[in-house]
């Protein structure tokens, strides 16, 4: 069983009589239910003020109040550990944004009036640590027990994040939300503009890092209107397919089948927390280009459904969709090649070529673009979901000539030729560049194969040049060093 409190916490909550009315609350009882880790333990006290509560904990560990106006403390134990500590407050929509708000802050609030301004009822649960006592007043463990997502009040309506939140915790457990929750959803969709975009990229990395069905988050923005605000993700439904290819259905229903399958996937499950969030949203984003390339045309004596460079459109896509939720540049510079190559493999005859792959992707790699490929491949039930034949040969290919986990790099450099006695100029960079793509052809693969590739190219504009800087590197290995 999952610990629910730390018994150097539950020290703290029954010993001390100030803190007779402390409760865990939110996510960690959520969470606890759920069997799931979770290290971030909230504590929310009544019959207390903010000021007093303070005083309180600082008797404990040391104290933080880093949300005076949202009634938070931060206590660090002496083991090390921090728990968020508040007292309860009540909310009320004033204006616009995510300060738009009064908050008030009061002993007399009940336990069951503060929950009742929490989003989901699945959140709006509480523990009592002296009788070991779930409190739910709004069917929470039912909801949860259920796979049911419902809002707890008609207060959820003031904050338009909690829409977004939804997506993210739909994601996370697999839950489907009820038709008013839905409904109350629409109502305000016209307030996503309200939202700063930091917080807009928050959910969607919880959606990225956290989910064990991510379709079940895209589809609560398609039923609740939302996805409106991502028109890349909106524009894939309808969108068809050739059902040969594709009998699952639609784009959008192929897109959810792979999101579901990347993270089932090994390889995504073992990777670091950044490559998740690469991988999850590169094969979210993989088919974007379609709604805008999608064509019939008669191909074999019958009409095919196809979608010619829609790799290279849904890079574009990509990168706006990107901005528009404000992922990091690091995220985005991994994402779009990932999209624009998903289909390299079906290209791949050489290791040139897969040297030439593995350069494009970087800052990505090889290995990264076999998730996608994998998940790609799996989203189209009931077809065969095993790794295609011309990705096992870019995965031979690339394990072979060592550029599955990194790109070739320059075997000749600068410096050498420094070392010869050339000096910078353009045309020493164009020799540069003329040199590694001769080494991505398979030219050569050391540094002295490089020197012979190098004697024969002493033609052209670079005849001279290139004819004196050999004669001197080998007069120079010729003649001992005479220097002390």
């Amino acid at each position: 069983m999952i610990e629910l409190i730390p018994s150097e916490l539950k020290k703290i909550l029954t010993k001390d009589p100030a803190l007779r009315q402390s409760y865990l609350v939110g996510g960690c009882v959520r969470d606890w239910l759920m069997k799931t880790p979770n290290k971030d333990i909230d504590i929310e006290v009544f019959g207390i003020d903010l000021d007093s509560l303070a005083k309180t904990l600082s008797t404990w560990g040391r104290t933080d109040l880093v949300g005076k106006s949202f009634g938070v403390i931060k206590l660090k134990t002496s083991s090390g550990r921090i728990y968020d500590f508040s007292v309860p407050r009540s909310d009320h929509k004033t204006g616009n944004g995510h300060k738009g708000f009064q908050i008030k802050m009061g002993i007399e609030i009940s336990p069951k009036q503060a929950c009742s301004r929490r989003d989901f009822t699945i959140n709006s649960m509480m523990f009592d640590p002296r009788e070991n006592l779930l409190m739910d007043f709004f069917g929470g463990k039912f909801d949860l027990e259920n796979r049911i997502l419902k809002h707890t009040s008609d207060a959820f309506s003031e904050d338009p994040l909690r829409v977004m939140r939804g997506m993210q915790i739909a994601a996370r457990y697999d839950l489907k939300a009820t038709p008013g929750t839905l409904e109350l959803c629409r109502s305000i969709q016209d307030s996503f503009n309200e939202l700063a975009s930091e917080r807009i990229w928050e959910e969607w990395l919880k959606w990225a890092t956290k989910s064990i069905r991510p379709s079940a988050g895209i589809k609560f923005l398609m039923e609740t209107g939302w996805a409106e605000h991502f028109p890349e993700i909106r524009n894939l439904a309808q969108t068809p397919q050739d059902p040969e290819w594709h009998p699952e259905g639609d784009v959008l229903t192929h897109t959810n089948f792979c999101c579901d399958a990347m993270v089932e996937l090994e390889g995504w499950r073992n990777a670091d927390e950044e490559s998740r969030i690469v991988y999850l949203l590169a094969i979210l984003c993989h088919d974007f280009g379609k709604p805008n390339t999608t064509i019939t045309m008669k191909k074999d004596g019958r009409l095919r459904i196809v979608s010619p460079g829609h790799d290279h459109e849904g890079g574009r896509l990509s990168e706006v969709f990107l901005d528009r939720i404000q992922a990091p540049k690091r995220i985005r510079q991994r994402v779009i090649p990932l999209v624009n190559n998903h289909l390299a493999h079906l290209q791949i005859q050489s290791e040139r070529s897969v040297r030439r792959l593995a350069r494009r992707l970087v800052p990505e790699t090889i290995q990264g673009l076999l998730q996608v490929i994998a998940a790609d491949q799996a989203g189209r039930p009931p077809r065969d979901s095993s790794l295609p034949e011309s990705a096992i040969r870019l995965r031979e290919i690339a394990q072979a000539i060592d550029v599955s986990d990194q790109a070739p790099k320059p075997i000749l450099k600068g410096r050498h030729l420094l070392e010869i006695g050339m000096t910078p100029s353009p045309e020493m960079g164009v020799l540069l560049n003329t040199a590694f793509e001769a080494q991505l052809n398979g030219s050569f693969d050391s540094l002295n194969a490089a020197w012979s590739w190098l004697e024969k190219e002493r033609k052209g504009q670079w005849e001279t040049t290139i004819r004196a800087a050999l004669e001197h590197k080998i007069d120079s290995a010729a003649t001992p060093n005479q220097s002390t």
